[in-house]
């Protein structure tokens, strides 16, 4: 293991983790109040008042889907768990997951999402964890009980009812697998699914009364959903494979029924959250609901946020009288975010994103990877020679490591646009841009804030459900998860720059300017094409129109040009860029008094 993720973190670390864990950017009433509970078409505490669940899902924990580790070739977690025991063995395998369970989340992840402004989370569970498989009991009918799913289960609630957080238990993973979509329930299709085993079904029934008996008393565990995204066409798989076009769902409506009764016999108190079949929206066959005390979760991705693209959980809600919940939702940018969250407040929805922290950009959290670990992730897309065990065990124990909150990259961007952003227009600075002679502000380094109010960019979001075009907002993937087009320089370490620039494209950046004085701005560009167009704009007005950009000979090859005579005030003073003529690369802006 290498010595650079033994070191302790450093003061500078250290300081800023503790910045952003002070950032309390909405405040939020989560004092205990009781269970939460249905009433019509609201979910309340006990006192009545109305309750807005703003949580986060916490994908990867318990379940690891392969596209959250960057494995895209037989993703399920028992796969990758058999490929890396062929790897590295047996032993090493199991402690490597130890240690991922261990590190994943820990207090420090749900005191900092209380501090950042959530209020709820969603535990994925993974039956294994809580459960032998039917196919190991050693009769048919029993039920092997497991310690390590119901301690970090424990362990959760108590780092929640620290923070006045709920907690809501999700089966993400029933026993057989609930469905043609076998990443999410690290589904074996080799054995028989959850609806096709009577001996599945029984497990999954005894699993929820063990749960609830446990939990029955636990106020801040805030409901529990019983079965994560059913997607299986029971009347005709061969063509629906995941039920999106199921008319009838009978078995799936018995299955919720059987649960429901074997939790009500120990547990009266809870809310119950129900999923309709196709991913969680298909509620064929599935009304009248059977409870009074029901939620109806739905799952939202990649489609517009528009009343329409809620329209048909709303009637359910006003037909049922029940509430509604967003339980699943994300993967997409910071645009979309804010633009969901305003839908889905507006109307009274609570939600619980998805996921916390994964190799990837686009959540709070981003795992960083390694260069052994990205061996192990080649060999297993690709094929090829196989890795030496060694350098597996050290890149598989090196990524448990960097699961850890303080190792990762914390996305404030993401955090504020979730939180802030849905509420106001108003812009942040990303950095503190202070301005005297000689300084360098980098052009990734653009105000915290809605597209054309912080920037403004062309491609902000994936709509492919309904445009059946991909646009990833971000296309870089990567510092930020905006619109803006963000790439790695490659010539410079942790170093980004600003990429396909559209024309009338524009960053604002938020200066507190350190002495009043006339300026020559240095903007450092690559283009290989043309030459752009610039214009420069301070505290909105146009001080500089039309500046020719220069073709440096590369995309890559940064070269700087000036414009001068640019008047900056002492203190706060808002610099916009904005591209007249795209097509060239933004580095940084140096600002010469």
């Amino acid at each position: 293991m290498s010595k650079r993720i033994q070191k302790p973190l450093s003061l500078i670390k250290c300081k800023s983790i503790l910045f952003i864990l002070s950032l309390a950017m909405l405040s939020l009433n989560s004092s205990a109040q009781g269970f939460l509970k249905a009433d019509g078409k609201k979910i309340v505490n006990d006192k009545g008042e109305n309750v807005l669940l703003r949580g986060f899902g916490l994908g990867g924990w318990m379940l690891q889907e392969g596209y959250m580790l960057k494995i895209n070739k037989d993703g399920q977690q028992y796969k990758i768990r058999e490929r890396l025991e062929d790897l590295m063995g047996v032993m090493q395998t199991q402690e490597f997951y130890d240690a991922w369970l261990n590190n994943h989340t820990r207090k420090i992840d749900i005191d900092s999402l209380k501090a950042w402004g959530f209020n709820s989370v969603r535990l994925p569970m993974h039956y294994n964890l809580y459960t032998l498989p039917i196919e190991k009991e050693t009769a048919a009918g029993q039920n092997t009980w497991l310690e390590k799913g119901f301690a970090l289960t424990d362990s959760l609630l108590s780092w929640c009812k620290a923070n006045k957080m709920y907690l809501i238990l999700d089966l993400h993973a029933a026993p057989g697998g609930q469905g043609n979509d076998t990443n999410i329930s690290d589904r074996d299709a080799s054995k028989p699914m959850l609806w096709e085993s009577e001996g599945n079904q029984q497990k999954t029934v005894a699993l929820w009364a063990k749960l609830a008996e446990r939990y029955k008393n636990e106020e801040w565990i805030g409901a529990y959903d019983i079965i994560n995204e059913p997607n299986y066409g029971f009347s005709n798989p061969s063509v629906d494979k995941n039920g999106t076009q199921e008319k009838v769902n009978a078995p799936l409506r018995k299955l919720m029924v059987d649960i429901t009764k074997a939790i009500r016999n120990v547990d009266q108190k809870h809310l119950i959250i129900i999923e309709g079949n196709g991913w969680g929206n298909n509620y064929n066959g599935i009304f009248p609901l059977w409870d009074k005390n029901m939620a109806l979760s739905f799952h939202k991705y990649w489609n517009y946020n528009d009343q329409a693209s809620i329209a048909n959980m709303l009637k359910a809600r006003d037909e049922q009288n029940a509430p509604i919940w967003l339980g699943e939702t994300g993967e997409n940018s910071n645009t979309w975010f804010t633009d969901a969250i305003s839908l889905l407040e507006k109307n009274n929805i609570g939600w619980a994103w998805w996921p916390l922290k994964k190799i990837g950009f686009n959540n709070p959290m981003e795992i960083k990877s390694n260069p052994n670990y990205n061996s192990v992730v080649n060999y297993m897309n690709n094929g090829g020679n196989k890795p030496k065990e060694s350098n597996v065990y050290s890149g598989l124990m090196e990524l448990a490591i960097y699961t850890k909150l303080e190792n990762t990259i914390i996305h404030k961007d993401v955090i504020d646009a979730m939180i802030r952003q849905p509420h106001t227009n108003e812009t942040k600075p990303f950095k503190a841009n202070a301005v005297k002679d000689g300084s360098i502000i980098y052009a990734v380094d653009y105000d915290l804030g809605k597209n054309n109010h912080a920037y403004f960019d062309l491609d902000t979001a994936d709509y492919h459900t309904v445009t059946n075009k991909r646009t990833a907002g971000n296309r870089g993937r990567t510092y930020r998860n905006d619109g803006v087009d963000i790439q790695k320089d490659s010539t410079q370490y942790e170093k980004y720059f600003v990429t396909n620039i559209e024309d009338k494209e524009w960053l604002q950046y938020t200066l507190q300017v350190a002495k009043k004085g006339t300026y020559t701005l240095k903007l450092n560009t690559a283009s290989a094409q043309h030459e752009g167009k610039i214009s420069v704009a301070i505290n909105g007005k146009i001080v500089a129109k039309g500046i020719s950009v220069p073709n440096s000979g590369g995309a890559k090859k940064f070269i700087s040009f000036e414009v001068k005579n640019i008047a900056l005030n002492a203190g706060k003073q808002v610099l916009k860029i904005i591209a007249d003529t795209g097509g060239y690369n933004f580095s940084y802006i140096q600002f010469v008094k």
